[in-house]
């Protein structure tokens, strides 16, 4: 056990203060739930709007005279072509196509209309240091790192987030998924995305710390919003099929046996010019070894991370790397690595919990459907 002292972030004392149970998440102490407790908590969110404090991830400016192209150098994604005003997901490799991190990074659209300010990066806390370090040792002299330690991230989830927001911060409403700005709102300077990790329509809000408290106090005003702590946040982003680094996702992984194909650009992949190109490409054309896929358990309690994955033999194939009790679903559901052979939907597989093997099936990646408002949606 470290002895090191726990971080603590801008809304620790808010947190205290409406009872939440803290626990160490990422270096940090951080909030696993309130008194309404883990269940209520995701309901809640699927069904009127939730409220995260995700202060203790990375969140930092690349600034130089080509931020774009430099990070190219660093991830598999098109960032040249980024428009302002835009963020999009990716993954940091390793240069065996591995993953270091998976992060977001959007250009925030000025209220001048300009989105020149450098490239604007959120990090999983859990890895931001060696992250940061990552990116300052490929990219010297191309980058300057501008780690915003001085603010807070307070993500707004759920059916009711956009009405609760824009009632707050009227400027948002326009917005659309993967959308990003940098814009004045609650009487201080946000940079805010409609984006999240739930599954949900949403907001992700980027505050001065020093306006945390305040901010998070005029959005619980709100009868359609209550506090949701880590334990909701992991059900949540499980029933949205969402990987969490450090358990689906790490160092040995690579983007295609990770199903995140989708952050590889076409052009990318043709000019190969990107950490472990080598691996990744070949995949991509002749499969990986292995592949993420989406268990729904059919008896049995939950499997959770490390059980064992049997197929209808009884061989072991592959191993769950996130699992729990979907509320939505009523029943156990996992992210689990199999053989590409037994990815199709409806594949009938085993879940070996304290010894027992449960039937299970592989299913359609989300468990829940995601609710995103992209341009064109009513």
């Amino acid at each position: 056990m470290s002895d090191t002292p726990l971080k603590t972030t801008p809304l620790t004392e808010a947190h205290v203060a409406l009872g939440a149970r803290m626990v160490a998440f990422a270096g940090y102490s951080m909030p696993v739930q309130y008194p309404m407790g883990v269940m209520a908590e995701h309901l809640w969110t699927r069904e009127h709007c939730g409220i995260f404090d995700v202060s203790h991830m990375g969140q930092a400016r690349l600034r130089g005279v080509s931020p774009l192209s430099a990070f190219e150098d660093v991830v598999p994604g098109d960032f040249i072509g980024l428009k302002p005003g835009k963020q999009k997901y990716s993954v940091l490799l390793n240069k065996k196509g591995g993953i270091i991190d998976d992060l977001m990074a959007g250009r925030p659209i000025s209220p001048d209309g300009t989105g020149d300010d450098g490239l604007f990066v959120v990090v999983n806390g859990a890895c931001k240091d060696n992250d940061f370090r990552v990116i300052d040792d490929e990219l010297a002299g191309q980058v300057q790192i501008e780690r915003l330690e001085d603010r807070a991230l307070i993500a707004v989830q759920g059916p009711e987030a956009a009405a609760v927001v824009n009632a707050l911060v009227p400027a948002t409403a326009d917005m659309v998924f993967m959308d990003i700005r940098a814009m004045p709102g609650f009487g201080t300077d946000l940079i805010i995305s409609r984006s999240g990790y739930t599954g949900e329509d949403g907001y992700e809000i980027s505050v001065p710390a020093t306006e945390a408290a305040r901010v998070w106090g005029l959005l619980l005003a709100d009868d359609r919003v209550r506090p949701i702590g880590l334990g909701a946040r992991d059900s949540l982003r499980l029933e949205a099929g969402l990987p969490l680094y450090g358990h689906d996702l790490d160092e040995t992984v690579s983007p295609v046996e990770a199903g995140l194909t989708f952050a590889i650009n076409k052009n990318r992949r043709e000019q190969r010019d990107f950490p472990g190109a080598a691996r990744i490409v070949k995949e991509l054309a002749e499969g990986p070894a292995r592949v993420k896929v989406c268990l729904r358990v059919l008896e049995g309690a939950p499997a959770r991370e490390g059980a064992e994955v049997a197929d209808a033999s009884g061989a072991i194939i592959g191993i769950v790397t996130s699992g729990g009790y979907s509320p939505c679903l009523k029943g156990g559901i996992a992210l689990a690595f199999v053989p590409p052979t037994l990815k199709a939907p409806g594949t009938p597989l085993k879940v070996i919990v304290r010894g027992k093997h449960q039937a299970c099936e592989v299913v359609t990646s989300p468990f829940v459907p995601h609710r995103y408002v992209r341009k064109g949606d009513a």
